[in-house]
């Protein structure tokens, strides 16, 4: 068997330039075995950070805008409540000759009301979309009876979603 000292004079008679050849051969065979990690593709760190960040800003602003809507809109049906419960109470009224002394009249029989054909109005009905009570007073400074819804505060007086209204209004 041949050693590799022995192709040494063939090498040398082969020149420079052949094994220059052979030798960029041999090392492109290789890279070419060697197989590259495409680059990850994806979000850094940093970046991820910055979009939860800007997410978060947004989600507090919207969740501010809409709870200022949920109060305008509690309080308009406030309103339209104050209306609904004065026809309850006109109803009472038409089948008993006069409005009811409290407003839980409208729900349970009275003990002086003879013609009582209720419910007129649910238990719900007597509560402001705020929860609070309405206020009544029969005889009313402003009618028959006064209905007063006191807004979120639930307070006479009061601007905006805090601001009363009557059903004389």
């Amino acid at each position: 068997m041949p050693s590799r000292c022995d192709n040494a004079p063939a090498a040398a008679a082969m020149g420079e330039y052949e094994i220059e050849r052979r030798v960029e051969r041999t090392m492109n065979m290789r890279n070419r075995n060697i197989q590259r990690l495409p680059r990850a593709a994806g979000f850094s760190l940093i970046e991820m950070l910055a979009v939860i960040v800007l997410i978060g800003i947004v989600a507090g602003i919207v969740v501010q805008q809409v709870g200022k809507n949920v109060d305008k809109g509690k309080w308009g049906a406030g309103k339209a409540a104050v209306g609904r419960l004065a026809g309850d109470i006109d109803s009472y009224a038409l089948d008993n000759g006069s409005p009811p002394s409290r407003l839980e009249d409208l729900v349970a029989k009275p003990g002086n009301s003879s013609n009582w054909q209720g419910p007129y109005a649910k238990e719900s009905d007597l509560k402001d979309p705020f929860g609070h009570a309405f206020q009544y007073k029969a005889p009313g400074e402003h009618g028959d009876f006064d209905i007063v819804f006191l807004g979120k505060d639930g307070q006479a007086g009061g601007d905006g979603v805090n601001a009363d209204y009557g059903n004389w209004q």
